[in-house]
């Protein structure tokens, strides 16, 4: 039977967003309206008082409307989206750095040998093995174990 699985960014994305619900509207409801409240009413009474009083401008009040909530809460899950973002290109730039087919300068590698390398490959952890680098290289040598043809290699390695 084929088991579905949730992708881990969906469900990564998902909580940033309830998180950042949660967090941005209790901050609201607990400082910045309480405060904006406060000000606009020392206002209207200052105003009641002196009919030349000048409102002066808050950041408690300029942010209280949900507007300005809402942005706040986009903003922060658009940076939990980055920062996911930024961990996997990470995790992406040190793979670079590992040899996941140790070829000598000058070796060749004729279709028979393709398998060998290919189980190299296949012994990384399946995080790793979802990742860019070797995908493209598991394609690249069943593709050319299968065809023999290096110009068969390279395309199917610019379509992934």
């Amino acid at each position: 039977m084929n088991k579905k699985n949730i992708p881990v960014e969906f469900v990564y994305q998902l909580f940033a967003l309830i998180i950042a619900i949660i967090v941005v509207h209790a901050f609201y409801v607990s400082v910045v309206r309480p405060n904006a409240a406060q000000i606009i009413e020392e206002q209207n009474i200052a105003a009641a008082e002196n009919p030349d009083y000048v409102r002066e401008r808050h950041v408690w009040v300029l942010i209280k409307d949900f507007e300005q909530e809402a942005c706040f809460i986009l903003g922060i899950w658009a940076l939990a989206i980055m920062g996911y973002k930024a961990v996997m290109i990470i995790g992406e730039r040190k793979l670079l750095d590992v040899d996941l087919v140790p070829v000598a300068e000058g070796m060749r590698i004729l279709p028979e040998d393709t398998r060998d390398f290919a189980r190299q490959v296949q012994a990384l952890p399946e995080d790793r093995q979802a990742m860019l680098l070797p995908r493209t290289l598991l394609n690249a040598l069943r593709r050319f174990s299968s065809t023999r043809n290096i110009q068969d290699v390279s395309t199917s390695t610019h379509t992934i």
